[in-house]
């Protein structure tokens, strides 16, 4: 079992690294299935389940714990950097207001979840749940900022909080894992558009816009470009982070909110100085989003499903009831694949996946993730606490 924090992070880059050389080596039609990605993702879960490493032992945290928490605080501002430096803002302006469309139809979908899976099992359920699945909500809509208002507001009690962070985090990950199923496999992409007679036009033209100008940019990337890169995003990310510190804090803009938002900025004005064509960007942003990725993962174990199995399975028929109003929705309005992901993640996962989502599908399409986060933050608390007036009534 490992529980030092170099040997952990040691032994998933390795993972992660390795997942690609054989996709690169192979050449196989299973990645065009399954994408590197998604593997990653479920490998860390598997592993993480099986007790290949520790985070921590009778409740303190082990050198792998504390490595996870600090490294993927301190990637996550670099890397949003790193991929905004190929972005135009003039393109993602253009995405129009189908955006908030999605997002609202995610929360609403999100919400008629927690009103059917209360109807269903609430003779199953503890006495406090509405206001465990209340927190939920705040969460699911919002973000862990938003969970932790309406705990405060509704007065829940650990127990009950212990329900709600149980569903938050094996629910969560697993739906995260098929969002990035979802829009890194461009066969599925292709098929639920073209089903949804969806006008992918705008998304298709950013996207070819970038592969054009990667192209016309292209040049051997030398050690001083990778170096010089490196050096800039992680010394950004860490100012991101200090500064973050002292701007105002409330339950919507918390540390982590302003530090993503800083992130964002400065990568969006980098993209306009000659930053923007410096080569080896795309390459270390994808390192970095990779190992985010198995960072997220490592900390999920499937062997807890069995400690709340009527929680846990109400969990899945809120996201059922969801991704089933969002299909319906989505060919109604003919919206595209990536759209009703970012549009989930921005409720389900805030403001701290969205962008890893968006980042997945197009770098260029980062800033979209982090602005439908922040809007899911703004919403999250009241859309919480209006979940758990509902249910308090149907108890």
């Amino acid at each position: 079992m490992i529980t030092g924090g170099f040997s952990f992070i040691a032994f998933l880059l390795c993972f992660a690294a390795g997942v690609f050389f054989i996709e690169e080596k192979t050449k196989s039609k299973f990645f065009e299935y399954v994408p590197p990605l998604v593997i990653i993702y479920f490998g860390a879960m598997l592993m993480s389940t099986f007790g290949v490493w520790s985070l921590s032992i009778d409740g303190v945290k082990t050198g792998a714990g504390v490595a996870r928490n600090a490294l993927r605080g301190a990637i996550l501002p670099s890397m949003i950097f790193l991929m905004l430096l190929k972005c135009d803002m003039r393109n993602i302006m253009k995405l129009g207001p189908k955006m908030l469309v999605a997002f609202f139809s995610a929360t609403a979908s999100i919400v008629s979840g927690f009103v059917v899976a209360f109807m269903i099992f609430k003779n199953g359920l503890a006495e406090n749940s509405w206001q465990a699945f209340g927190a939920l909500a705040g969460s699911w809509t919002g973000g862990t900022q938003n969970m932790v208002a309406v705990q405060q507001a509704l007065n829940l009690n650990d127990a009950g909080m212990g329900y709600t962070l149980l569903i938050d985090s094996i629910n969560y990950s697993i739906w995260i894992m098929m969002l990035l199923f979802f829009v890194s496999t461009m066969s599925i992409v292709k098929k639920f558009n073209l089903f949804n007679k969806a006008d992918t036009s705008v998304v298709e033209d950013i996207s070819r816009k970038l592969a054009d100008l990667d192209k016309e940019g292209r040049k051997d990337v030398t050690f001083l470009d990778l170096f010089g890169l490196l050096a800039l995003a992680l010394g950004s990310g860490a100012f991101f982070t200090w500064v973050a510190d002292f701007l105002p804090q409330t339950q919507f803009l918390t540390s982590t909110t302003w530090m993503i938002l800083l992130a964002t900025v400065a990568g969006i004005i980098g993209a306009m100085t000659p930053l923007g064509h410096v080569p080896g960007s795309k390459q270390l942003s994808n390192i970095m989003l990779y190992t985010t990725v198995a960072l997220i993962a490592s900390s999920a174990n499937f062997a807890e499903l069995t400690e709340a199995p009527v929680y846990i399975l109400a969990g899945f028929v809120i996201l059922g009831v969801h991704a089933l109003v969002m299909l319906i929705l989505a060919k109604a309005f003919k919206i595209d694949l990536f759209t009703c992901c970012i549009a989930s993640c921005a409720n389900i996962g805030g403001v701290a996946s969205s962008p890893i989502i968006a980042g997945a599908y197009n770098e260029a399409l980062v800033p979209v993730g982090v602005l439908m986060g922040m809007l899911g933050a703004i919403i999250g608390t009241g859309a919480g606490l209006g979940v758990a007036k509902i249910l308090f009534m149907l108890t």
